[in-house]
């Protein structure tokens, strides 16, 4: 059976499993989207990474904006550098795989929204020759590692066990 792409050492860090090319998918998709958030903030597939925290309330929203917005950016971002700058390597430690997570999760969700998928997307298998197949293929890489990096993650609080199996202990 092959490895996940990310799995917990007995040493408490990460080992990452990914071929060159992979590795260069994600540097690749880091980039795009560093770029987009720079050049064009109002991209509506940017839309997910900043949903309303006030549904009904422009003027609460506006002030969570202002308090937040900076804030919520600068994470984007650094978790895109942090898989950017990390991308090669072959072990990770808790933080860098936290800015792995973040990035991963921000990709998934920009692609997504830009290929408007949905829960059932994949429910009848997939067409490699439908006309967004290659853009689906990368959504569905990019959801295999994020599941691996949060079951890695989730393995040191103790959860994130999978086929009977304890994960190991952070003292192990």
């Amino acid at each position: 059976m092959p490895h996940a792409p990310i799995e917990r050492m007995k040493e408490g860090d990460f080992r990452v499993h990914l071929s060159a090319d992979e590795r260069d998918l994600l540097r690749g998709l880091t980039a795009q989207l560093e770029e987009l958030l720079r050049a064009d903030p109002e991209d509506p597939s940017l839309r997910r990474l900043t949903p309303p925290a006030y549904e009904n309330d422009d003027e609460g929203e506006r002030e969570f904006r202002s308090l937040m917005g900076a804030e919520l950016d600068t994470r984007h971002r650094a978790g895109l550098r942090r898989l950017a700058e990390t991308a090669d390597r072959d072990r990770l430690d808790a933080e860098e795989l936290d800015g792995w997570l973040t990035a991963l999760n921000d990709l998934r969700l920009v692609l997504g929204t830009r290929l408007d998928v949905t829960e059932d997307q994949f429910t009848d298998g997939f067409d490699p020759l439908a006309p967004n197949a290659h853009g689906l293929a990368v959504y569905a890489f990019l959801t295999w590692v994020q599941e691996a990096a949060v079951e890695a993650a989730a393995s040191l609080l103790g959860g994130g066990a999978s086929a009977g199996q304890s994960p190991p202990s952070p003292d192990a």
